[in-house]
């Protein structure tokens, strides 16, 4: 089973820079690209939401880059009235999205994937992910609770689309600080295989700069494929992947849907995606099953040959039988 895949990654200016627990870029981004289809022609790999088609611009472009990086893109701002939370103590982040042509909060959204917004929280170190739900308020005020294990930096992404016409899909990123102790680790190791939470989740294929490659990740529990993965969002499987060093932001969501008579449950998910440049990223798949949603994190190296898979079990294929 392969199921084809939308990616959106966006354009971005400078690039975000994390230093100490207690470093916050509070500044807003004085120059702001024109809203509507103009937009369109900045996005790097940005896939067309019509029909299932998906338009993919080179990511070879020097004026092209992935997105997330800047607080202020598309005349849109992200203000983040949280810039500050306490490391390992429950907190509440709120922020606004902020129409630059009218200073008001934006309350008209376009649904996409059951969710008017989607806020992404990651640490500089990219060993922390946080994929949340906010809820908003009437006067266009978002809020989420949200606890964060370490002190460090942080960068907060808010995904989503205006609801007027012609608008395009835009992400917005903001730095956020947990105070305290901040010990940054390592990036972890490339693996094909990761477990999370008794789960066995397997990676086949490599990540590309400027070309367009096929990632497939396969669940397993128990050494049984998992055929019965749980919709999340009107999905199987949602996938962002994250640049280490600048956090640069690529956000893919699936072709297929439940329900469409071709797309199926499990036990793997496929996803196209085209990386902006080379480097090491850290790719974070969230999954449902059994009620409950996990998240199982990898660090791939675009650019570069990609680890080898694991030996097959006894009695299986190379492909794990199936």
């Amino acid at each position: 089973m392969q199921t084809g895949l939308k990616i959106t990654a966006f354009a971005a200016g400078l690039a975000a820079t994390f230093g100490s627990a207690y470093a916050v870029g509070g500044a807003v981004d004085p120059a702001v690209a024109p809203k509507g289809p103009s937009h369109q022609e900045s996005q790097e790999g940005h896939g067309a939401k019509e029909g299932g088609a998906e338009k993919q611009e080179g990511a070879g472009e020097a004026s092209e880059l992935p997105g997330g990086l800047q607080v202020s893109q598309g005349g849109f701002t992200l203000d983040l009235d949280t810039p500050r939370v306490e490391a390992g103590e429950p907190a509440e982040l709120r922020f606004a999205v902020v129409d630059e042509d009218t200073s008001r909060k934006v309350t008209a959204f376009r649904r996409e994937h059951g969710k008017d917004l989607h806020l992404i929280v990651a640490s500089s170190d990219l060993t922390t992910y946080r994929h949340l739900h906010p809820e908003r308020a009437a006067d266009g005020t978002w809020s989420a609770p949200v606890e964060l294990p370490k002190a460090g930096g942080y960068r907060v992404f808010a995904d989503f689309t205006p609801d007027e016409q012609g608008a395009e899909g835009v992400t917005l990123g903001a730095d956020l600080a947990a105070s305290g102790d901040a010990r940054p680790e390592p990036l972890p190791d490339a693996e094909r295989t990761v477990t999370v939470d008794g789960y066995e989740v397997t990676l086949d294929g490599a990540l590309r700069p400027g070309s367009g490659s096929e990632l497939k990740l396969e669940v397993e529990k128990d050494g049984k494929p998992v055929t019965d993965l749980q919709p999340y969002l009107g999905a199987y499987g949602h996938l962002v992947a994250l640049r280490a060093g600048d956090l640069a932001y690529l956000h893919v969501h699936p072709n297929g849907e439940p329900g469409d008579g071709r797309t199926e449950s499990g036990p793997e998910v496929s996803f196209t995606a085209t990386a902006p440049s080379k480097g090491a990223y850290r790719l974070f798949l969230d999954f449902r099953h059994e009620g409950k949603v996990r998240t199982a994190a990898f660090t791939v190296h675009a650019g570069s040959a990609a680890p080898e898979k694991p030996a097959p079990r006894d009695g299986e294929s190379a492909d794990h039988g199936h």
